[in-house]
């Protein structure tokens, strides 16, 4: 499975530009989640606002599943790379509409100690 398609990846990359614009201004841009990955045997989730262009750093909350979950910076390489049991690796939700802001999931994440989305 592609974990980025070009739409998704267009419009990671738009948010990228928007933040770089809101981070010059007194704008805070607060994007919906574009994507959510996950560890299909385990409890590892992210939610992914942005992608930094012509690389494939992503930036959104990331779920490691122990409890804390926080923002911040993933490769979307290694995660691809990722070999799980039974010949699997990550994958997109391909039925994920996002509810909230990426703050209101961070926020969320933080009270309950996990991502629920």
């Amino acid at each position: 499975m592609q974990l980025i398609t070009n739409e998704i990846r267009i419009q990671l990359e738009l948010n990228y530009i928007e933040n770089q614009k809101a981070e010059m201004s007194d704008y805070n841009f607060d994007p919906k989640p574009v994507v959510k990955l996950f560890n299909p045997c385990g409890a590892q989730t992210w939610l992914l606002t942005e992608i930094e262009p012509k690389t494939n750093n992503a930036f959104g909350l990331c779920d490691m599943g122990m409890g804390s979950p926080e923002l911040g910076y993933v490769s979307i390489t290694e995660l691809a790379a990722l070999k799980l049991p039974f010949h699997m690796g990550i994958e997109r939700d391909i039925h994920f509409e996002a509810d909230l802001t990426i703050s209101e999931y961070a926020d969320q994440a933080r009270e309950t100690g996990s991502i629920a989305a």
